[in-house]
């Protein structure tokens, strides 16, 4: 009764899978019908094949159900058992044989290798009409086993038929051979390649899809750092023009100038944002930094020495000085910041300190890095293979430091950064 316990398996796993390709057909005639209505056609191919694609090939061995049928067979119940034995692995095997994770488990090795002895049995039993379940066999291990072992069992399985061929049915017979080895290479090659195939077009849906995050992220982190800058420059400005207005007007006229110039340029680098080509410039950045530092009380100190830098290393280190600068400004509630660039021939390194006694909740090293603008400068430095600390200097304040090392005009190494303090 076992074998009947088998073949409800086999049924209840053909429907299962019939199930599967009808969703699959649904789909793909869902994507026909909605590209011929853009008037385009579709880039899949179509459903996956699935084992219904092999099943029509069971017809090769309605020779033998004919044997059955008619009494030429001896012993017709041991026949119909081994028919029976014989399809239902095969069956089961090429339903399997489109799964990875199923192709290669050690149960369908073992029902293939069942059915090659199964196969031996029979045609070294019966013969003639019987010896076609060696293209079966042959078709059904092309479908099973695409590695690079094919070959060798590919050629053992060809052997054994030509045997086993010449053996019951003299040397008319090695066709039967000559087709297992076209049928055991040929199902092995189609799929493959249809695999191949579909692997590379979702490989390449993929890439698409991680090109437009990183786009998206690039563009969000572009316009937080501008927006982010620009604005708190504009409301410092402001509230110095709001100041110097009943004293002295043209000082507060400066700095409404000042601020229609920061609207204009802000306006310019969102449009470079959007296309993607701003690149950041450290002395532009420098000298903002001067300006949104004076306009909020703070004495500015820059230093700078060293060779020049590469045009990667100063748009790295401009992100990094408008970042600390923005929130020197916003939250330290210092007096002095000073902003230290020192280069030699392998190494730049830039040191932004305030001596404020701001937000000190701002996490320190040991805790990560917090607040969206931070965020996005250590994805800037670890794109780069740096990375980013905060935390407080011994001396009091917050003290950013951005180390990059340096090969002629190549930005090689890596970002340290101890960031400033950030909500």
């Amino acid at each position: 009764m076992s074998w009947i316990r088998g073949i409800r398996c086999q049924v209840r796993a053909w429907r299962a899978a019939r199930a599967r390709w009808r969703a699959d057909m649904a789909e793909f005639k869902v994507a026909q019908k909605e590209a011929r209505r853009r008037g385009k056609w579709p880039e899949n191919p179509g459903p996956p094949p699935t084992g219904f694609s092999l099943l029509p090939w069971l017809l090769m061995g309605l020779g033998s159900f004919s044997n059955l049928l008619q009494g030429k067979a001896d012993n017709p119940w041991i026949g119909g058992l081994g028919l029976l034995t014989f399809n239902s692995l095969y069956i089961y095997v090429v339903f399997r044989s489109f799964v990875k994770e199923k192709r290669e488990a050690v149960s369908t090795r073992v029902a293939l290798v069942v059915m090659g002895l199964v196969t031996c049995g029979l045609a070294l039993g019966y013969g003639g009409s019987w010896l076609y379940f060696f293209p079966l066999l042959g078709l059904a291990t092309g479908a099973c086993l695409r590695g690079p072992r094919l070959g060798q069992v590919g050629l053992s399985l060809t052997a054994l038929a030509a045997a086993v061929s010449v053996f019951r049915a003299g040397w008319d017979a090695i066709n039967v051979a000559y087709g297992t080895f076209l049928s055991t290479m040929v199902t092995a090659a189609i799929l493959s390649l249809s695999e191949a195939v579909r692997e590379l077009r979702a490989a390449r849906e993929e890439l698409a899809r991680r090109a437009v995050a990183e786009e998206r992220l690039r563009f969000s982190r572009d316009l937080h750092d501008l927006l982010g800058h620009t604005l708190s420059v504009i409301v410092v400005k402001s509230e110095a023009a709001r100041r110097l207005a009943p004293r002295d007007m043209e000082a507060a006229l400066g700095q409404i100038t000042d601020i229609e110039a920061v609207g204009r340029q802000a306006l310019t680098e969102i449009r470079e944002a959007v296309t993607g080509y701003r690149e950041g410039s450290l002395a532009t950045e420098l000298d903002r930094a001067r300006s949104a530092l004076s306009a909020a009380d703070i004495d500015p100190v820059v230093r700078q020495s060293g060779p020049p830098l590469t045009p990667g290393t100063e748009a790295l280190l401009g992100w990094v000085v408008r970042e600390a600068v923005t929130n020197v400004v916003r939250h330290s509630g210092a007096t002095r910041c000073e902003i230290t660039l020192d280069g030699v021939l392998d190494r730049a390194r830039l040191t932004v300190a305030d001596d404020g006694t701001g937000n000190s909740t701002v996490p320190g090293p040991a805790d990560g890095i917090g607040g969206t603008g931070l965020k996005g400068l250590t994805e800037r430095l670890a794109a780069a293979g740096g990375s980013l600390r905060a935390g407080p200097s011994p001396r009091g304040g917050f003290t950013v430091t951005a180390e990059l090392p340096v090969e002629q005009a190549d930005l090689t190494s890596s970002v340290v950064a101890t960031a400033p303090r950030e909500p």
